[in-house]
C-alpha cells in the first residue's frame, strides 16, 4: 500500500488584521490548506438548467444596507471548511442563522464608523488580505482561487477585514480617549503577581454566547453542537471568530494567560481540571454560556520551558514515488540508526550526504512553536541528540538535530508596567465596546426577508 502521511505537524493559518484597540493582533481562521481535497472526491456532474451566480436575494436589510443570501453562503463556507465537512444539515441551518447575526453586527459597525467619519482606506484592506494569502504561502490571486473552490470569495474575507478595521478605529476615537487607568492600579496588579509567584496560570481560549433565561436551553444546545464539531476536528479559532460575543472574538477567542481566580467561579472550577489541549463542555455563566479551551499551562513568574530558543538542523531524505509503508519504515530505521550515532550537529551535513538527503539550519526556533508531539520529544533531547524520523510520502522523512538551547531567564514571566497598563485599558475599552454594540443592535431597523 502507498505510504500515507505520518506527519507530526499542524498548520495555523493566520488572518493578520489590526482588529483590537491598542495592540495589533494576529487572527486565525481555520481553513483547510490547498491540496487537501476539499472537493476532490466529487463525481462528474451534468448540470440541467441554468445557474446564475449573480442573482442575489436579500436575506436582511440593516438600516437600509442589504445582506444577501450569497453573503451568508460565502461566510458560512468558511466555517464549513474549518469543520472539514463534519457538519449535519441541522447544524448547518443553525450556523447559517448565527452567521447572519454576525453579518448584521458587521453592517452596524461599518455604519457607526461612517456616521462618525471613520473610514478605512481600501489599500489597507488589500494589504491585510495580502497578509492572509501570504500565510497560506500563496499570492492574492492564488488565494482567491482557493477561496472560490471552498465556496467563499475574497470579497467575503475583505468585508470582514473592513468591519474589524473600521470598528477598531471607531473605538479608538470614541471610547479609548475616555478610559483612564491609574498607576496605582497597575502597581497593585504587579504586587498580586509577585504574591502569586509559583501558582498555576492558564492560557485560555473562550467562546461566549449571550442568553436570557428563556433562551438558555436553545443556546446550550447550540454550544453543545459547537463543542462536538470542535472535538471532531473543527477549528476552535474559526468558531470563536465567527460566533463568540466576547471581545476576544477578533483574536480567535484567545483570552491570554490568566489565573483561575481571575475567571468566573464557574469557569475556574472547570479550567483547573482540564488536560492541556482540550475543550470544555458548555458552561452556564452569568449572562449566557461559555466554552473554554485550555491552550497551555505554566506557573506565574516562573520561566516557561516553552520559551526556550533552540538551534537546530533538519535532515530531510526524499522518498521515491510509490514507496510502500513497509519500505518507508525500513528507511526510517536506517536514518535513525545513522543519526543516533553521528556525533552531533557538526556531522549533520556529512550524514545527510551519505543518506542522499539535505540539511536546513535554524538558530531561533522557540520550543513552544513546535507541534505538540515534537515539543515533548525535543524537550528531552540532549544537545547533539536527534529525534526519531517522521514525515510523509510528499514531504520525505525528516530528523531534527538539537545543536543548542537557550533557556529563558527565571523572571521571564513578569509583564512590564506598560504591558499591564495596556491590558487594563483593553479590557475597559472592550467592555464599553460591547455596550456600544448592544445599543446599536437595540436602535437598528432590521428587515428580514
Amino acid at each position: 500500500m502507498p505510504f500515507r502521511t505520518a506527519v507530526i505537524a499542524s498548520a495555523l493559518l493566520a488572518l493578520a488584521v489590526a482588529a483590537v484597540p491598542v495592540a495589533q493582533a494576529q487572527q486565525t481562521v481555520g481553513l483547510r490548506a490547498p491540496g487537501q481535497g476539499l472537493f476532490a472526491d466529487l463525481p462528474e456532474l451534468t448540470v440541467l438548467g441554468s445557474l446564475e451566480p449573480n442573482v442575489r436575494k436579500a436575506t436582511a436589510i440593516v438600516n437600509g444596507d442589504i445582506i444577501t443570501d450569497t453573503d451568508v453562503d460565502q461566510r458560512l463556507a468558511l466555517v464549513l471548511a474549518a469543520s472539514e465537512g463534519r457538519v449535519s444539515e441541522q447544524e448547518r441551518d443553525i450556523l447559517r442563522v448565527q452567521v447572519l447575526r454576525n453579518l448584521i453586527d458587521e453592517k452596524l459597525q461599518i455604519q457607526a464608523a461612517s456616521e462618525n467619519e471613520v473610514s478605512v482606506p481600501e489599500a489597507e484592506v488589500e494589504q491585510a488580505y495580502a497578509r492572509v494569502a501570504a500565510n497560506f504561502r500563496q499570492s492574492p490571486e492564488e488565494f482567491a482561487r482557493f477561496l472560490r473552490q471552498a465556496g467563499s470569495s475574497p470579497a467575503s474575507i475583505k468585508q470582514q477585514i473592513r468591519a474589524e478595521l473600521a470598528w477598531s478605529r471607531l473605538l479608538r476615537k470614541r471610547i479609548e480617549p475616555f478610559v483612564n487607568v491609574g498607576e496605582e492600579e497597575v502597581a497593585a496588579i504587579i504586587r498580586k503577581l509577585e504574591e502569586s509567584k509559583g501558582k498555576d496560570e492558564y492560557r485560555v481560549g473562550e467562546i461566549f454566547l449571550s442568553a436570557t433565561p428563556d433562551q438558555l436551553p436553545r443556546v446550550l444546545a447550540d454550544a453543545a453542537r459547537m463543542v462536538q464539531a470542535i472535538r471532531s476536528g473543527a477549528s476552535f479559532v474559526a468558531y470563536a471568530r465567527q460566533f463568540s460575543e466576547a471581545s476576544t472574538a477578533a483574536v480567535g477567542g484567545d483570552l491570554g494567560w490568566v489565573r483561575a481566580e481571575q475567571l468566573s467561579p464557574q469557569l475556574a472550577e472547570v479550567i483547573v481540571k482540564m488536560p492541556r489541549g482540550t475543550v470544555s463542555d458548555p458552561v452556564v455563566v452569568p449572562g449566557g454560556v461559555a466554552i473554554v479551551a485550555l491552550i497551555d499551562q505554566r506557573q506565574v513568574l516562573a520561566a516557561n520551558p516553552a520559551d526556550a530558543i533552540l538551534s537546530m538542523k533538519q535532515i530531510t531524505v526524499a522518498l521515491p514515488e510509490g514507496t510502500t509503508e513497509a519500505k518507508a519504515r525500513q528507511i526510517a530505521e536506517q536514518i535513525q540508526a545513522r543519526t543516533r550515532t553521528m556525533g552531533g550537529c557538526g556531522r549533520a551535513e556529512a550524514v545527510a550526504a551519505e543518506l542522499g538527503g539535505t540539511v536546513v539550519a535554524n538558530d531561533s526556533i522557540r520550543l513552544g512553536d513546535l507541534p505538540g508531539p515534537l515539543q515533548d520529544i525535543v524537550a528531552r533531547l540532549p544537545v547533539g541528540g536527534a529525534t526519531p524520523a517522521f514525515g510523509s510520502q510528499r514531504d520525505g522523512l525528516r530528523v531534527l538535530v538539537l545543536c543548542g538551547r537557550d533557556d529563558p531567564p527565571a523572571n521571564a514571566g513578569m509583564p512590564s508596567f506598560d504591558a499591564i497598563y495596556a491590558q487594563i485599558t483593553d479590557e475597559r475599552v472592550n467592555s464599553a465596546a460591547r455596550r456600544y454594540l448592544r445599543d446599536l443592535r437595540r436602535d437598528a431597523v432590521v428587515d428580514y426577508r
